[in-house]
């Protein structure tokens, strides 16, 4: 039988071996748009099917297409940029980069500059998948990256800064995973609206992402899933994983703010500073709206100091939260009004800590906080409808 078993081993690995080396090698290309050559000229003239690795050097000002693509990598060589004409972009959605039906594209290391013009920096769409983005630095334009029509995209070490409305766009039941990325506006001002991630229908799986001064770093519409999840997927997790929402420039409205989707916090931490506005409202570090749910498990949520509140559930929303800290804000801690709940549950977790802020816990007649008994110390309540447990006395 030992014989039999290492046979069959030796076959396999025989097998594996045949099968690597008939997968076929990427061909070399080099591009240098410093001599005039055009890399969207010379991509249309590639077989969409032949793997390439396309070496890009210079500044190519131009609209580049990527069509149909199997197994492409763009590569920049030191200094290498896209820039976005100021003419000649159309009428349809357009991007600087436009990567269409395509299947494992990698793009790295480029400066992307779109200043000169009012579209999308890069545009993935159309069923694309396994498209991958790695240390890119992009800046101006309409928007940034725009995920959509049912596409795959990893994006890592990437880092956008003074686009348009959003920095990542995520549409149509498209998925996108974000790890070690820095958006951020270093211009911003109070006349303006800008957004670290916005989803509409989609998922996005993200850590180790920092989202700097925007009027909402995350913003989720209905049927939208934000999950913070610490993923080995594409790189070995190392490091602080967590995701920060700074608002140190005082533009926020709202930290992470859903609307008819869920929020999961699971192993990479959220911590949320300095969220909303000092006049309070329903500014907030988390705002849930109009049927939102969500989920912080395990002591991986933090908000503090928030100019406005800390979390609102409103409208039908509900959160669970397990060993949080919603501490020294400017209003409340927990505010669920219009026949919502926030549930304060624990599971070999610490207490939650809810402390310091103008009002812990908030509630109107309509809603309810729950499991009180999971607070750590005494918080300030206005809230006549609170349970010490989680449920009523059940038979």
């Amino acid at each position: 039988m030992k014989r039999l078993v290492s046979g069959v081993s030796i076959l396999f690995l025989a097998l594996t071996c045949v099968a690597a080396a008939l997968q076929p090698a990427s061909t070399p290309i080099t591009v240098d748009c410093s001599k005039g050559q055009s890399l969207n000229q010379t991509l249309a003239k590639l077989n969409p099917e032949t793997p390439y690795t396309v070496s890009v050097n210079g500044t190519c000002t131009e609209w580049v297409q990527v069509i149909g693509f199997h197994n492409l990598v763009l590569k920049a060589l030191p200094g290498a940029t896209l820039v976005q004409p100021s003419t000649g972009g159309g009428s349809l959605f357009n991007a600087t980069l436009y990567i269409q039906a395509s299947q494992s594209v990698q793009v790295e290391g480029f400066a992307v500059d779109g200043s000169a013009g009012t579209f999308s920096n890069i545009g993935i769409g159309h069923g694309s998948s396994d498209i991958r983005l790695r240390s890119l630095d992009i800046q101006g334009g309409g928007g940034s990256i725009v995920v959509f029509e049912n596409s795959q995209a990893s994006i890592a070490y990437v880092h956008v800064h003074d686009t348009g409305y959003a920095s990542l766009q995520i549409y149509d039941s498209s998925d996108v995973h974000v790890e070690h990325c820095l958006f951020e506006y270093t211009t911003n001002g109070q006349n303006q609206w800008h957004v670290g991630i916005a989803l509409g229908a989609a998922h996005v799986t993200l850590y180790a992402t920092t989202i700097r001064n925007m009027q909402q770093g995350i913003s989720g519409g209905a049927d939208s899933i934000v999950d913070l999840v610490v993923s080995n997927t594409y790189y070995v997790a190392s490091g602080n994983t967590d995701v920060v929402i700074d608002n140190s420039g005082g533009f926020n409205f709202a930290g992470i703010a859903i609307t008819g989707g869920s929020l999961n916090i699971y192993n990479s931490k959220l911590v949320s500073n300095q969220s909303g506005q000092s006049w309070g409202g329903t500014t907030a570090g988390v705002l849930l709206d109009e049927g939102a749910n969500m989920v912080a498990d395990s002591g991986y949520l933090s908000i503090a100091g928030s100019l406005g509140q800390g979390i609102v559930a409103m409208n039908n929303s509900h959160a669970t939260l397990f060993g949080a800290t919603v501490s020294h804000g400017s209003h409340g801690g927990l505010v669920a009004i219009n026949n919502s709940s926030i549930d304060l549950s624990i599971n070999n977790t610490p207490l939650s800590t809810i402390s310091g802020n103008a009002v812990d816990l908030f509630c109107d007649s309509d809603s309810k906080i729950t499991g009180t008994a999971n607070i750590s110390g005494t918080p300030s309540a206005q809230c006549t409808n609170m349970l010490s447990s989680e449920t009523v006395s059940l038979p």
